[in-house]
């Protein structure tokens, strides 16, 4: 097994360490593993939807961090059939996308979320 060295926030680090104990994880590395293994569960899923989808996309970021949100946003309009802003009383907004279209574009705009370093998360769902 190779040994891989990660930086994170130490915010990450104790909810890693949260989680870890809450769920019995032996230790940080187990939990790494688990956790992408779902990772990678959740790509291979998206990944074989075909055809013409819907799907609900939910997306968290700090009330600063509008920018990215409106840019994806604009650019997958064509297949965004609702969306809804939510502040919460924290000030984490949670955007809700009711998406429609080509499997293909659908999984593209999720992942394009996902790879945005300013999203607190992103979940797809589709429906």
């Amino acid at each position: 097994m190779k040994i891989v060295s990660l930086s994170l926030p130490d915010k990450m680090v104790e909810t890693m360490d949260e989680i870890q104990a809450s769920l019995g994880f032996s230790g940080r590395s187990e939990l790494v593993r688990a956790a992408l293994r779902s990772m990678l569960d959740d790509i291979h899923d998206k990944d074989s939807l075909t055809g013409y989808i819907n799907g609900l996309i939910v997306v968290t970021h700090g009330q600063n961090e509008e920018a990215p949100v409106t840019t994806l946003k604009h650019k997958y309009e064509d297949i965004i059939k609702t969306h809804v802003h939510s502040k919460t009383a924290s000030s984490i907004c949670v955007e809700l996308f009711l998406v429609q279209g080509p499997a293909k574009k659908v999984v593209e705009m999720s992942k394009a979320f996902q790879a945005e370093d300013k999203m607190k998360s992103t979940k797809f769902m589709p429906v």
